[in-house]
């Protein structure tokens, strides 16, 4: 049906400026000023610049995973009372209010952009636990990976577009103008979601009758969102989420650990210029968007020729892509490559695009186990991801302050090992039947 994929393709515009407002700062970070000699046009656009040390820098950086380690269990909590459509739009938002005050933040001082970035960090924190909100309304089982799996496919696009077009801005216009453009455009997103929208297909006003009864009949059995009520005690003690949350936190380990440290190791170990090969370094990007769009259909047709189980589907899917098996295997081969970075980038980029493999594993089976809950276990299992982003630079550092070529080879050993428990534990613990806690009848008790 069209008004599925209408909130898809929103969606997917959605992660796109999101992911780009949160990789803005890093795009405009360590710009100098323009020699005097420059012409007056290129020096009437050059912005302040800060003296900022570079762990003022790093605090700056990171403060935005506080903020989201915050909200993302609340927020998916307020998207089941509330909506996903009204908690998503009000996150955009917010989010994009403040892209657009960062310039005026970083005048008044480093600790006043902290703050914002904090908030920000809070605000885009109830993003993704209210898309699966959205998408536990909006999206059949079998066509379920296809359509979550496109609309996730913004964030890598997202980044890829800010690793390209950051730099030309910040070079052409100022810095300043990253924030201005992008807080601007994600204004104009919010217009479209909320104009576009609708939480569920019952209050969708076009909707056509057979399409709303497709989507509805093939939803019966999760039953409606939760309302004020949530089974704490039982979801701590359920193996199967704890499978989930542990995928999500050793996927997240090596994720950020390449989102936030690629520029350094290209720059320290392999000797490569990102400013001069842009398109390089943001390759793993593109192609990981490219092939997340396509791994939905890949384990949808699976599903619907009866290929393999669903239980069968997940685990694979996750031991292929999000659990990392095979990226794991790529990035050791990546540590002993020193001065080769070309075959580095290939094997980095292939780490990306199959881990888009994960996005029919472990990232959706919250609405497989509790549906109702999506939202809000999205929230729980994203939080142990942020976890493991806010470990992981410093790791990084402890590892790499000594021996940069054999600092790195320990990170992605490291990376390796722990992507490896998670599949196991999750192999072992993993399940696709919905949980006793997350039945409808547990509320007339």
């Amino acid at each position: 049906g069209t008004h599925k994929w209408t909130v898809s393709n929103l969606i997917n515009l959605y992660q796109c400026s999101v992911q780009s407002k949160r990789l803005t700062s890093a795009s405009s970070r360590n710009l100098g000023r323009p020699p005097p000699t420059a012409p007056l046009s290129v020096r009437l656009f050059q912005a302040r610049v800060y003296d900022w040390s570079s762990e003022t820098q790093g605090v700056i950086l990171s403060a935005i995973f506080y903020g989201y380690l915050l909200t993302q269990i609340p927020g998916g909590y307020l998207a089941g009372l509330l909506g996903g459509k009204l908690v998503a739009g009000a996150g955009l938002l917010v989010s994009s209010a403040l892209t657009l005050l960062t310039p005026l933040a970083s005048d008044l001082g480093a600790a006043y952009l902290v703050g914002l970035r904090v908030a920000q960090g809070m605000a885009q924190g109830v993003i993704i636990p209210a898309q699966f909100t959205l998408w536990a309304k909006w999206a059949p089982p079998l066509e379920r990976s296809r359509l979550v799996n496109f609309s996730s496919a913004g964030i890598s696009f997202g980044i890829f577009l800010t690793l390209i077009v950051g730099g030309v801005i910040s070079h052409s216009l100022g810095w300043p103008s990253i924030f201005y453009i992008f807080g601007g455009v994600g204004c104009v997103c919010c217009l479209l979601w909320f104009s576009l929208v609708y939480k569920d297909p019952q209050s969708h006003p076009f909707i056509g009758a057979s399409e709303k009864e497709f989507i509805t009949s093939s939803l019966t059995q999760q039953g409606s969102s939760h309302g004020r009520t949530v089974p704490i005690s039982a979801m701590l003690t359920s193996l199967p989420l704890w499978a989930i949350s542990v995928a999500f936190f050793s996927n997240y380990w090596l994720y950020i650990t390449l989102l936030t440290s690629l520029p350094m190791y290209m720059k320290t170990v392999l000797h490569f210029n990102i400013r001069e090969g842009g398109f390089l370094s943001s390759l793993p990007y593109i192609a990981s968007w490219f092939s997340g769009s396509l791994v939905g259909l890949l384990a949808d047709l699976l599903l619907s020729k009866n290929i393999c189980s669903l239980i069968t589907l997940r685990k694979l899917f996750s031991a292929l892509g999000k659990t990392m098996l095979i990226p794991s295997a790529f990035l050791v081969a990546v540590s002993y490559m020193d001065s080769n970075y070309i075959t580095a980038v290939v094997l980095l980029t292939l780490s990306l695009v199959i881990r888009s493999l994960s996005g029919a594993g472990c990232l959706i089976n919250h609405m497989d186990i509790a549906p109702r809950f999506a939202g809000f276990l999205q929230g729980v299992t994203s939080t142990f991801g942020t976890i493991s982003g806010v470990i992981t630079p410093s790791a990084v550092g402890f590892f790499t302050s000594q021996d940069a070529s054999a600092g790195w080879r320990k990170v992605f050993f490291l990376s390796a090992a722990i992507n490896l428990f998670g599949l196991i534990f999750y192999v072992i613990f993993g399940k696709v039947e919905i949980q006793d806690w997350a039945r409808v009848e547990l509320e007339l008790r």
